[in-house]
């Protein structure tokens, strides 16, 4: 395994930064409008994933990175608050699908702004490092 180099290990500290920063900026955001930044991720999920169709708690845990049961709770939570609802899956009766309720759906609207500020961010900081990236290992070679 060969040693990073110090312009990688620069780029490599930079990208986490710039990660982190919009992690931080939409976790901010998320609990501004009253969501905790779990239950704004459940439901770019369940929107994302399931559109007014659905997913499944299993797709929602996977997307999460977190245990069945966690995502369960998760989405009780989110239920009473009045964000998703439950409905039987069409196609297997012993699945439960997810759903954003129209007052989820407002809820992710309200944060679009400002993501949309943070991602066109996020895509200028990728470019520059990329830009460094390329100027520290000068031209490619045939």
């Amino acid at each position: 395994m060969s040693t990073p180099i110090p312009s990688e290990l620069r780029n490599l500290a930079r990208y986490r930064e710039a990660l982190r920063k919009l992690f931080r900026a939409t976790e901010l955001a998320a609990r501004n409008i009253g969501l905790t930044p779990q239950q704004h991720l459940l439901l770019v999920g369940a929107a994302g994933l399931g559109g007014t169709e659905g997913v499944s708690i299993s797709r929602l845990a996977d997307f999460l990175q977190l245990r069945h049961h966690t995502v369960v709770e998760l989405v009780d939570r989110a239920e009473a608050q009045g964000y998703v609802i439950r409905k039987e899956n069409p196609a297997n009766k012993r699945e439960v699908l997810v759903v954003v309720t129209p007052a989820g759906l407002r809820k992710l609207k309200q944060l679009s702004t400002e993501h949309r500020r943070e991602l066109q961010f996020m895509r200028r900081r990728m470019d520059i490092l990329d830009i460094e990236r390329v100027s520290t290992r000068g031209p490619r070679r045939p």
